[in-house]
């Protein structure tokens, strides 16, 4: 059975070893993710002008941030490693309709 490895060139001027240098790496490429993820849908909006409201608008965006890829974690596997915009899409903006029956709460969800 043939199994494909990748390798990657690491070149780097810090003290750190191989496997150090590697993960600081990777903890690099996915905080850049989350900017890029926080760019395309709160932090759009910025800058107003006003620091308060810069500082207030920034901590609902990093709260709601955090929630949308919560929720996407306890969906499944696809929407756990899916962008914000695409759990939105998926699972938050999905037209439903709430019927009362016998003192019973009912969501009717679209089929697909």
């Amino acid at each position: 059975m043939f199994t494909a490895h990748r390798f990657h060139a690491v070149f780097t001027d810090t003290a750190l070893g191989l496997v150090e240098a590697e993960a600081t790496h990777r903890r690099h490429a996915i905080i850049e993710q989350v900017f890029a993820d926080l760019e395309d849908s709160a932090l759009a909006h910025l800058p107003s002008g006003k620091f308060t409201a810069n500082a207030a608008w920034l901590t609902l965006a990093t709260l709601s941030h955090n929630l949308t890829r919560a929720l996407g974690t306890l969906a499944s596997t696809f929407h756990t490693r899916a962008r914000t915009g695409t759990v939105r899409r998926h699972l938050i903006a999905v037209p439903a309709r709430l019927a009362t029956s016998a003192r019973t709460l009912t969501w009717h969800f679209p089929d697909r």
